[in-house]
């Protein structure tokens, strides 16, 4: 008769007690001091066909800083020296501020508005380049307004996606458009309803489709992309709305800043995205983009 030899449950338990002392014993506390980078210089600038430049200047925030009103406030650049010059003049740039419902304020750089002598304005296939001295460091980007292609129509459908959570009345904005022959055209759209700010919307290049006719491009509409965006409702646009389409064309360096900062916007979050760099077009280490725009707008009604 076979009998089965089992250790003891109370000799299972000394053993589990003797592992437990030995594992403890062998753990070592482990403290990991991570040093805060210095702030770096962030720029999101522009200027567009018939608009003066302007600019926010900020810095960085550290990462595990507390992030406030105060905090944002005090992310604000005030102590530098910013010009804009198109290869014939150059003008200085004046810091403004605007006050918000919160009692807060919003920094903002453009022209000065009391140098009569201190105007421009972007001109379609001129160069302007941005020089910002902070810090004792100089920081330079260089940016075209390129000529515009306008699209060829545009017009409003049913949604080409529409399921049970797309509202019935929604329509989707639809345009056809005929690219340049000769590559390296790249555009950014902006969309505006009825008495709302623009907001921007997709990216295009013509790397595949150059010199090529692009019929019935779906065009969904911007919105304020620091909220979470709700796809059933606001790619949408809906009957008795005045819709304002701005078709801009781009130099690559803006393209690459926005193409790469809309992926890392859209991967937040995800553990299975691939990690990105922000491409800048600021140079010396700035974060952020000087942007010129070579823009045409539309005006349609939704019927």
């Amino acid at each position: 008769m076979s009998q089965n030899k089992r250790p003891p449950i109370i000799l299972l338990s000394v053993l589990c007690i003797l592992l437990s002392i030995t594992l403890s014993s062998c753990q070592k506390e482990i403290h990991i001091s991570l040093a805060s980078s210095p702030p770096q210089l962030v720029v999101e600038g522009e200027i567009e066909t018939g608009q003066p430049p302007y600019l926010f200047l900020t810095t960085t925030i550290s990462f595990f800083s507390q992030v406030n009103l105060t905090t944002l406030q005090n992310s604000y650049v005030h102590n530098a020296t910013v010009s804009v010059s198109d290869g014939d003049s150059t003008i200085n740039l004046r810091e403004y501020s605007i006050d918000t419902a919160g009692g807060n304020k919003i920094y903002f750089w453009t022209i000065d508005t009391a140098n009569l002598n201190n105007i421009m304005v972007g001109k379609v296939g001129k160069f302007y380049k941005l020089t910002i001295v902070y810090n004792g460091t100089t920081y330079t980007s260089l940016t075209k307004i390129p000529a515009v292609k306008g699209l060829d129509s545009i017009w409003f459908a049913t949604p080409t996606f529409k399921d049970t959570k797309t509202p019935d009345s929604a329509w989707e904005m639809f345009a056809n458009y005929t690219d340049p022959d000769t590559i390296g055209n790249y555009v950014r759209y902006f969309t505006k309803i009825n008495s709302q700010l623009f907001y921007p919307s997709q990216l295009f290049s013509d790397e595949i489709v150059n010199g090529k006719k692009v019929p019935d491009i779906a065009l969904p509409a911007g919105y304020l992309q620091t909220e979470n965006a709700n796809g059933d409702s606001l790619n949408y646009f809906y009957p008795g709305d005045t819709v304002t389409l701005k078709w801009c064309e781009i130099d690559k360096g803006v393209y690459d800043f926005w193409n790469t900062y809309q992926f890392a916007n859209n991967a937040v979050g995800n553990p299975f995205a691939s990690p990105i760099n922000i491409q800048s077009n600021i140079s010396n280490g700035a974060l952020g983009v000087w942007a010129g725009y070579g823009s045409v707008s539309y005006t349609v009604y939704v019927p």
